[in-house]
């Protein structure tokens, strides 16, 4: 019976730790838990198991895996993104995103749906948090929805699958901690991602396209005195054709000597700031060159926009780290918020209050994984887990395809930081001996972990909106009508289609891998790892195995004796060889050599 627990100690350690999680009990603590006392059963047992190699000294070794986490440059970068985003969502970035560009979709049926859709891409890609995406709009989008008359599984289905894209469009955490995870750049896994991120938006805005042609009923356009702004889109056009023309003059004139990387960002910021510039002095000087929606358009999204360039833009060139990317991305939120009036010691303290707790709560559930991935290691529960993936049928697409409902079912009951930090480490072995690129492998966990989000009765995006829709029947403020609450199986009814479009995403992901695959060829980023041979140092063996290997950098073999055939090695760059004896032995003159003239090199 002994040998049968010390034999299969490995998976009975992982069952009770994930049967505890289930459970409920706090992550961090249960990993830390389990370890340490499957790590005391570990010692016991290695006296009657060869398999087990745990020792009481080992434990002396967490301070320093503790350590390695605290100063982990990787992992600067969430509380840096965590901050950025807190400070847009509480300077109201959102309200103001989602009324222009309602507005300027307005018309279109389904016109909400699309702003919903473009918000969540442009919140996602500065907040990269989904609870603040999702609750922004559930407060803001929501009740405009339902004031026109949208369908009530569309529209909540719309808005919560719009703000689960923080988990996939970078800078989103998921991504950042995969990377660290797996062992990759940060850089590369947004690269990998940003495709299938667009495509997965593209995707979304199509759903909302064929409910407005074949049931336009549900996504009806705003009614004509709803839209504030009135029209106007051919002055909006007009500034971004002369936006564009500006940036092509200025990139092959005025910057046209400096490197590519330098000429694009100082075009594009030359070509910004004019579009933007102008809109500002067509609203204060009232000049009316520009409609008032295409003013309000180019003043409200402008500053984002260049936010989103600032971050990831320099990070896609190489200009930039993701950590010192965040650190610009924090700062420029704080300008923003300052600059809009709506930065003040409240804001602070509340995004800096709430910054810490999540990274706090990020550390302890890491040292917790640390804590269970050394007793699991030293019981061989990678050697297990690595023999249980490989021996799959279907090769790497059978590991895939696997591990996606593994960790679909996971992402129902856990955080996507416990599935990151626990299944993850687990995880990246098997698929790198089965030769599955990591970065691809990233990606595909992040749509997946994403899709979880989505899934009833756990999915956490649906649990957000349930906390701020309607329940019971409201009075809209502005119509002065009763309206029905809504019900929790609305809610769900209304995130099936985008699941399913999510899970169609998986397979394209997992079908054509140069979706991802193309980081290696980005600019700026590096693509894959350099491997450097040196050639060996010292003379050549005495034996003759490898007597013909020539000596490092092409030089000759440095002047040392043969003491097989008592000859003398030539020295490098034509000097004398060097006369290295015993000391009992006289040293044999060496050639004459003229020290006023250089040394020949042959």
């Amino acid at each position: 019976m002994i040998d049968f627990v010390a034999h299969n100690l490995a998976p009975i350690m992982f069952v009770c730790v994930m049967a505890m999680l289930l459970i409920g009990y706090p992550v961090a603590f249960t990993l830390a838990a389990g370890g340490l006392f499957f790590f005391a059963i570990g010692v016991e047992m290695s006296a009657i198991s060869s398999e087990i190699r745990l020792f009481w000294p080992l434990l002396q070794s967490h301070p320093e895996r503790v350590y390695g986490i605290m100063y982990n440059d990787t992992l600067l970068a969430v509380p840096f993104f965590t901050f950025m985003g807190l400070i847009l969502e509480r300077s109201r970035m959102a309200e103001d995103l989602l009324e222009t560009i309602g507005q300027l979709f307005g018309p279109v049926r389904g016109g909400l749906a699309f702003a919903a859709v473009l918000v969540g891409a442009l919140l996602a890609a500065t907040t990269g948090v989904v609870a603040a995406s999702v609750i922004a709009m559930g407060l803001i989008s929501l009740p405009i929805m339902m004031r026109y008359g949208y369908n009530r599984s569309v529209a909540t289905g719309t808005i919560a699958a719009s703000g689960t894209l923080a988990q996939i469009v970078p800078p989103s955490l998921v991504l950042i901690v995969m990377a660290d995870q797996l062992g990759r750049s940060v850089g590369d896994m947004y690269v990998g991602a940003l495709l299938p991120a667009l495509i997965i938006v593209a995707f979304y805005c199509l759903y909302v396209l064929i409910l407005s042609l074949f049931r336009p009923e549900w996504v009806p356009a705003l009614p004509p005195e709803a839209r504030t702004l009135g029209g106007g889109v051919t002055s909006l056009v007009a500034v971004l054709a002369a936006a564009v023309a500006i940036y092509m003059i200025t990139y092959n004139t005025v910057f046209a000597d400096m490197r590519y990387e330098v000429r694009l960002v100082w075009a594009a910021t030359v070509a910004t700031l004019a579009a933007y510039l102008f809109s500002l002095i067509n609203r204060q000087f009232k000049l009316g060159i520009l409609s008032r929606l295409a003013e309000q358009v180019v003043i409200v999204l402008i500053p984002p926009l260049a936010l989103i360039f600032l971050v990831l833009g320099t990070i896609f060139l190489g200009i930039a780290t993701p950590t010192e990317g965040g650190a610009m991305g924090a700062t420029g939120a704080l300008i923003l918020a300052l600059a809009k009036g709506r930065l003040n010691l409240t804001v602070l303290k509340q995004a800096l209050d709430s910054t810490t707790k999540l990274a706090a709560f990020v550390m302890f559930i890491l040292i917790g994984a640390r804590v269970f991935g050394l007793t699991f290691y030293g019981i061989n529960g990678n050697i297990w887990i690595e023999e249980l993936l490989l021996s799959l049928p279907g090769g790497e697409y059978g590991f895939l395809i696997f591990v996606t409902i593994i960790i679909f079912i996971l992402g129902c009951f856990l955080d996507f930081f416990e599935i990151a930090f626990i299944a993850v480490p687990l995880l990246a072995p098997a698929a790198e001996a089965l030769g599955i690129d990591l970065i691809w492998f990233g990606v595909i966990l992040g749509i997946n972990l994403q899709t979880s989000f989505l899934t009833p009765p756990f999915g956490f995006s649906l649990f957000y909106l349930r906390s701020i829709a309607p329940m019971r029947d409201w009075t809209d403020t502005v119509s002065g009508r009763v309206l029905p609450g809504i019900k929790t199986f609305e809610i769900y009814k209304g995130a099936l289609p985008y699941i399913v479009i999510q899970f169609i995403m998986i397979l394209i992901v997992i079908s054509f891998p140069q979706l991802v695959t193309h980081y290696k060829s980005a600019p700026g980023v590096g693509g894959g790892d350099v491997e450097i041979k040196l050639p060996p140092l010292g003379p050549p063996p005495a034996d003759g195995g490898d007597g013909d290997q020539p000596a490092p950098f092409g030089l000759p073999p440095l002047g040392m004796p043969d003491n097989s055939s008592g000859g003398e090695q030539p020295a490098p760059f034509g000097l004398p060889p060097l006369n290295l004896q015993p000391e009992d032995t006289p040293p044999k003159p060496g050639p004459a050599t003229d020290l006023s003239q250089p040394p020949k090199i042959e």
